[in-house]
């Protein structure tokens, strides 16, 4: 039972790596760029949502919206803003270093405004726990909504793709981004469309992360952000299904690791197992060789 307690573990913060690795693949899949600020954006919406149940008194529901809101609208700003004019850039390094600094510059603002002592995340999510096998195994109520909402979200996602116009227009910018503009698809609106559902769900993310794990600083966003690219990359980056079992991956080997081996090498293992993977499949478990004419 103990080994199923850890699969249950390791299963829910897999998922919230998926929802986190959700908005990187989508990004780099149809944008063909690395946000590594996405991460601190899980730590924006984690805070807004603490100011807002705390400070201004909103109800939880209320307060998880006006996240996903404000989350939405700072990633179509930091897309606007810092990447959008590097889009032709001859180089990727430039949107990568961009990248890093918008990640800096979250980071110590949410250190000028919060401060930098942990706080203690408020209680958002009431769902009653679930008892089975005579008290054997305890699924915490965060738990089953966590890996509800991965679930929820990749089939939604993965229909927005695959059968809605906007999503067939993310699939055309992706295969070929002149071709796309040539045929009247909008590429600045399907990009910005990208960015904006990639940063709502940072925000859900926020709220799982802090909700199992109840302590928030400036930070806390950092090396979730870092596994869940990993995780992107081990599952294909720019497969949605890719993403999410790649994230469940990484959150099983994880909580295993720190279980039977070493808690102090637990993420050491993680990336062990990421070279290992790219050393054999280069794309990642779903991922697929593009051949490009040259």
């Amino acid at each position: 039972m103990t080994f199923i307690s850890y699969l249950k573990d390791g299963i829910s913060l897999g998922s919230i790596y998926a929802i986190i690795a959700l908005g990187y693949t989508m990004v780099y899949g149809i944008a063909k760029m690395l946000n590594f600020a996405h991460g601190d954006v899980i730590m924006v919406g984690a805070f807004v949502i603490l100011t807002a149940v705390t400070k201004a008194g909103l109800s939880p529901l209320l307060s998880i919206l006006l996240a996903v809101v404000l989350c939405t609208v700072l990633g179509v700003v930091i897309e606007a803003v810092a990447y959008r004019p590097l889009r032709k850039a001859s180089s990727n390094l430039a949107v990568l270093i961009t990248a890093i600094g918008v990640s800096y510059l979250l980071q110590n603002l949410a250190l000028l405004i919060f401060g930098a002592d942990a706080k203690s995340f408020v209680t958002v999510i009431d769902v009653p726990t679930l008892v089975l096998f005579d008290g054997q195994l305890t699924i915490k109520g965060i738990t089953i909504v966590t890996i509800a909402a991965c679930i929820i979200i990749m089939c939604a996602l993965t229909f927005f793709v695959n059968k809605t116009k906007p999503g067939r227009a993310m699939q055309a910018v992706s295969e070929d981004r002149d071709a796309a503009q040539l045929m009247g698809v909008n590429v600045n609106s399907t990009i910005s469309l990208t960015f904006a559902i990639g940063s709502g769900l940072a925000a859900i993310a926020g709220l799982l992360l802090c909700s199992a794990y109840p302590t928030l600083t400036p930070y806390t966003g950092a090396m979730p952000g870092i596994k869940a690219f990993v995780a992107a990359v081990f599952g294909g980056i720019g497969s949605i299904p890719g993403a999410m079992i790649g994230g469940i991956l990484l959150g099983v080997i994880e909580i295993f690791g720190k279980a039977y081996i070493s808690s102090q090498v637990a993420d050491a293992i993680v990336f062990a197992v990421l070279i290992v993977v790219l050393l054999v499949k280069p794309t990642g478990l779903f991922g697929r060789n593009i051949q490009e004419k040259v």
